[in-house]
């Protein structure tokens, strides 16, 4: 698939669950979410219908997304079979962490899990490796969690895991150098990720921005001159550096600071209540949910599909005053 503007469409993003056992707040900002209803979610056989579709029309990379993916019952059977579904080459989870570490029958862990479904990459959220700062981070004291699902996941032996710390001006600072010495331990791909407006309007400021360029020359005074690796790319939009003196790579995701953010965009989103996106930083989504459920053909879905693939933009409204429409968790991470 290609839309308008040369984007080659190979990547759905799936949100299964809106629910989390954290509060981070620029995911969830409110205390008091009011979570969807089962009936209001898209059920698995729905999804594994939609993904096979795509697949069809080109799709080869899915990652599952929530919410908290984990949370969600009967997880590890479904990525069984999303992950035989024909011509996708690639499941990946994003994660907080927390339940890689859970144990589940037949199996260790759920990350070991994970790995005997077919899953083959795990993204893990991790903004700080102060145990203080986690917990005001995302609301929940779960940062022991976090270090065993870690080393769980890599005790599993997946293809590839990466950590995604968001940066937070007042709160990023201290723990850059940290995190670059804690990935390398472990043997991590690590990306810094820029704050973006998909919560609330306020979670975005001047006081909180911390732009990527900013991180990159906090870690040149430590280790010198990062040296770009253009070469080097995963299914994401993130630009890698290598370390100086080390085999380490880091990534910087700047989708406020760098104006060629979208140029390479090669994806779709599916959000749990059956919205398919075309961009992250738009408001534009389309009701899947009702074509699926008032009996659609598998010919009218591929139409909706290739609809919605017309309508991408060119880039994303994030340095356009946006004002999200719809928290993160809703959307889907």
């Amino acid at each position: 698939m290609q839309d308008n503007h040369g984007h080659k469409i190979s990547y759905l993003r799936v949100s299964i669950t809106d629910r989390c056992n954290e509060r981070c707040g620029y995911c969830m900002p409110s205390e008091l979410q009011e979570w969807l209803p089962r009936e209001g979610v898209l059920s698995y056989e729905e999804i594994l219908r939609v993904v096979g579709i795509a697949a069809g029309m080109g799709i080869t990379k899915v990652r599952v997304t929530g919410g908290e993916p984990l949370t969600r019952r009967d997880i590890i059977p479904f990525l069984g079979r999303l992950c035989s579904i024909a011509g996708i080459s690639e499941v990946g989870v994003s994660t907080n962490g927390t339940l890689l570490s859970k144990t589940v029958p037949g199996f260790a862990t759920t990350a070991g899990a994970l790995l005997a479904a077919g899953v083959r990459s795990v993204n893990i959220s991790l903004d700080t490796l102060d145990s203080e700062a986690y917990a005001a981070t995302t609301g929940r004291d779960y940062f022991g969690r976090v270090m065993s699902g870690i080393n769980d996941a890599l005790g599993a032996g997946f293809e590839r895991i990466k950590l995604n710390a968001v940066l937070m001006r007042g709160r990023s600072e201290g723990q850059l150098l940290p995190l670059v010495e804690f990935a390398n331990e472990k043997g991590l791909l690590l990306r810094f990720i820029e704050l973006m407006p998909v919560s609330s309007g306020d979670v975005l400021s001047e006081s909180s921005f911390f732009p990527t360029a900013t991180a990159r020359r906090s870690l040149e005074e430590v280790f010198g001159k990062l040296q770009p690796r253009a070469d080097f790319r995963t299914n994401g939009p993130a630009s890698y550096f290598a370390v100086p003196g080390r085999d380490q790579l880091v990534g910087f995701i700047g989708a406020m600071t760098n104006l060629h953010f979208c140029e390479t965009c090669n994806k779709l989103r599916l959000t749990c209540d059956g919205k398919l996106r075309p961009c992250l930083g738009s408001h534009l989504e389309f009701d899947l949910m009702k074509e699926i459920r008032g009996g659609a053909s598998d010919k009218q879905i591929v139409e909706f599909i290739e609809h919605v693939v017309r309508r991408k933009p060119m880039a994303h409204d994030f340095r356009e005053n946006y004002q999200p429409g719809r928290k993160m968790i809703a959307i889907g991470g």
